[in-house]
C-alpha cells in the first residue's frame, strides 16, 4: 500500500511541477474567447480515466479524483498555472457547488442521512430488523425482498438508493449478507429500473433530448429493446436463485456467511451503526417515515412539473426538476416525522435536533465523492470531451447500419464510464440517433435510442464516479472502491450480453425475438460461470 501511496503522491507532484513550469500571465479580455489547444480531442478522455484507473488501483477514491481534476485543469490551461488554479477551483469545485441542482441534491442527501439517524434512534430500524428476521428465513430472501424494494421505488435513482438501502440494511446484515452485494443490488434497482419506467425522472430527461419526435410515445416503445436493463434485473434474479457468485464478490459473500459484513478494515459509515437502540421503538416507526418520505417525494416532483397548475401527472413527471422536487420533499417529510415520533415519544425534539449534525457527518463520505466527481465531469466537459465522442459516432453512422445500435450502446458505455454520467450521455447521442434515422427507419431509431439508454445506465453503473454508485456505496453504508470492484464483473458481464443482443436486434428488429434471446443467453453465461466456479 505504502509504494501505491508513493506513486499517487508522485504522480500528484509530477504535475504541479509540470503546471508550474510553464507560469504565464494570461490578458483578461482574452478570457471569453479561450479554447484550450486539447478541446474535442482524445486527450480530453484522459483526465476521467486517469482517475478511475488510480481508484481501482490504489483503492482510494479521493486523491485519484482530484488527481484526474487536476489533469483536466492542466490541459485545460495548457500548462499554464495560474489559469489551472482558476480553473479547478473557481470554474470547478465552486462552480460545481454554485450549481442549483449539485446543492439541491446535496440538500436532499443531508435530510435522508438526518431522517436514517432519527429512525435508528427511534427504534425503528432494530424494530424491522425484528420483524423482518422473523418473516424473512433465508439469505436469498433478503436479497429478493431488497430488489423487490428496489423495483417498487423507481421514481428516481437517488431517492431509491439511499431509502432501499437503510430500509433493507437491518434485515441483510442479520443474514449475513455482504454490504457490497447489497450495493450492488441497490445500485442495480436503481437506475436500471429508472430507465424503463415511463413515470420517473429519468424518463422526463430522456424525453426531453428527443426533438422532433413523440418523446415519451418513444420512451415506451423503447422499453422492450432497453436491454441492459431488462438483463440486469434478470441477473439479479438468477444470481440470488441459482446462488451464483463469482471475481471479488465471491470473497466478500464467503466472509460473510462468517460473520464479516465488509471484508476490508475501512468502516466510512460505522459511527451510523451505534446509533440503533434495541430497546424501543416499532415496526410504524421505520415504515411510516419511508411512506411519508416517498409520498412527499412524488408530491415535490409533480410540484416542480406544474401539476397544482393544471398539468397532467404525465405532464408533471416529464418537466419536473428532481432536484428540487426531492429538497422539497424531504423536508416535508422530515418536519412530519419529527412531529410523528415527538407525539409516539420515542424521540424528544432535542433528540432529533442532536441528529442533525450526526446525519451530516454520516453523509461527509458520499458528499465529498459527489462533489469531486461533479468537478471533474467540468473538467472534462470544459475539455470538449462531449464534442469528440460525438463527432466518432457521426463518422461511424455512415456504414456498419445493422451494427449501429451495438456500436452505439459501446459508445455510451464507453463514454458514461468516462464522464459519470447518464443524462449527459443521452444529451449527445440521442439527438444525433434522431438526426441518423428521423423519417427514414422509425424501428432502428427506437433500438438505437435504447441503446442509448442502456449503454449510458451500463457504463454509469460501472464507472467510480458515477453519483448513482457513490449513492449506492452510501445507501449500503459500504466502503466506496470495494462496491466498484465486486460490481464490476456482474455489470461487465451483463454489458457484452446485451452487446451481443443489440447485435441480434440489428438485424432481427423484433423484439418479441430479441429479448427472450438475450434472457435466455443471460441465465446461460450465469449457468456456465456457476460450472466454473464450482
Amino acid at each position: 500500500m505504502s509504494g501505491k501511496r508513493r506513486f499517487v503522491w508522485g504522480t500528484t507532484v509530477f504535475l504541479l511541477i509540470l503546471a508550474c513550469s510553464a507560469v504565464t500571465v494570461f490578458a483578461a479580455d482574452a478570457e471569453t474567447e479561450y479554447v484550450p489547444g486539447m478541446y474535442a480531442t482524445f486527450w480530453s478522455l484522459i483526465p476521467p480515466v486517469v482517475a478511475i484507473v488510480l481508484a481501482l488501483i490504489t483503492k482510494e477514491v479521493y486523491s485519484s479524483l482530484f488527481i484526474g481534476i487536476l489533469i483536466g485543469g492542466v490541459f485545460y490551461a495548457g500548462f499554464d498555472f495560474e489559469r489551472t488554479v482558476t480553473h479547478v477551483f473557481q470554474d470547478g469545485i465552486v462552480g460545481v457547488l454554485s450549481d442549483s441542482y449539485n446543492v439541491g441534491i446535496l440538500v436532499f442527501l443531508v435530510i435522508l442521512g438526518i431522517m436514517v439517524c432519527m429512525m435508528n434512534k427511534a427504534g425503528g430500524s432494530a424494530a424491522f430488523g425484528r420483524w423482518a428476521s422473523e418473516h424473512i428465513k433465508s439469505r436469498a430472501g433478503a436479497q429478493l425482498a431488497t430488489i423487490l424494494l428496489g423495483v417498487l421505488i423507481f421514481i428516481d435513482d437517488y431517492f431509491n438508493c439511499l431509502t432501499v438501502g437503510s430500509v433493507m440494511r437491518p434485515v441483510t446484515d442479520k443474514h449475513n449478507v455482504s454490504r457490497a452485494k447489497l450495493a450492488y443490488l441497490i445500485d442495480a434497482t436503481a437506475a436500471p429500473v429508472c430507465i424503463i419506467a415511463p413515470i420517473s425522472s429519468w424518463a422526463a430527461a430522456v424525453t426531453g433530448f428527443v426533438e422532433g419526435e413523440d418523446g415519451f410515445s418513444i420512451f415506451i416503445r423503447a422499453i422492450p429493446y432497453n436491454y441492459y436493463a431488462l438483463l440486469t434485473i434478470t441477473m439479479m434474479l438468477a444470481l440470488v436463485l441459482l446462488k451464483v457468485d463469482y471475481g471479488p464478490m465471491k470473497l466478500h459473500e464467503e466472509n460473510a456467511r462468517k460473520g464479516d459484513l465488509y471484508t476490508t478494515p475501512d468502516r466510512p459509515y460505522a459511527g451510523m451503526e451505534e446509533e440503533i437502540n434495541e430497546s424501543k421503538g416499532k415496526v410504524i416507526d421505520l415504515v411510516f417515515p419511508i411512506l411519508v418520505l416517498i409520498v412527499c417525494c412524488v408530491i415535490g416532483m409533480i410540484y416542480t412539473g406544474g401539476f397544482f397548475s393544471g398539468a397532467g401527472i404525465v405532464e408533471a413527471f416529464s418537466g419536473s426538476d428532481a432536484s428540487v422536487g426531492l429538497m422539497f420533499g424531504s423536508f416535508f417529510a422530515f418536519v412530519i416525522v419529527t412531529v410523528f415520533y415527538a407525539l409516539r415519544r420515542v424521540l424528544s425534539f432535542g433528540e432529533t435536533m442532536v441528529c442533525v449534525p450526526e446525519g451530516f457527518k454520516a453523509m461527509v463520505p458520499a458528499i465529498l465523492i459527489l462533489t469531486f466527481a461533479w468537478t471533474l465531469k467540468a473538467m472534462t466537459d470544459s475539455l470538449g470531451a462531449a464534442d469528440y465522442v460525438a463527432g466518432v459516432v457521426e463518422s461511424a453512422a455512415g456504414g456498419f447500419l445493422h451494427l449501429l445500435p451495438a456500436i452505439i450502446f459501446l459508445v455510451g458505455c464507453l463514454l458514461s464510464f468516462a464522464t459519470g454520467t447518464s443524462w449527459g450521455t443521452f444529451g449527445i447521442l440521442i439527438p444525433i440517433v434522431v438526426a441518423v434515422f428521423q423519417g427514414t427507419n422509425e424501428t432502428m431509431m427506437i433500438i438505437s435510442i435504447s441503446a442509448c439508454m442502456a449503454g449510458a445506465v451500463c457504463g454509469d453503473h460501472c464507472s467510480p464516479i458515477s453519483d448513482t454508485t457513490i449513492m449506492s456505496s452510501a445507501g449500503a453504508q459500504c466502503n466506496h472502491v470495494n462496491h466498484v470492484t465486486t460490481q464490476l464483473p456482474y455489470a461487465v458481464t451483463c454489458a457484452a450480453v446485451s452487446f451481443v443482443t443489440y447485435i441480434i436486434a440489428g438485424f432481427v428488429q423484433n423484439p418479441f425475438i430479441c429479448l427472450p434471446v438475450g434472457i435466455l443467453l443471460m441465465v446461460g453465461t450465469l449457468a456456465v460461470i456457476r460450472k466454473i466456479n464450482a
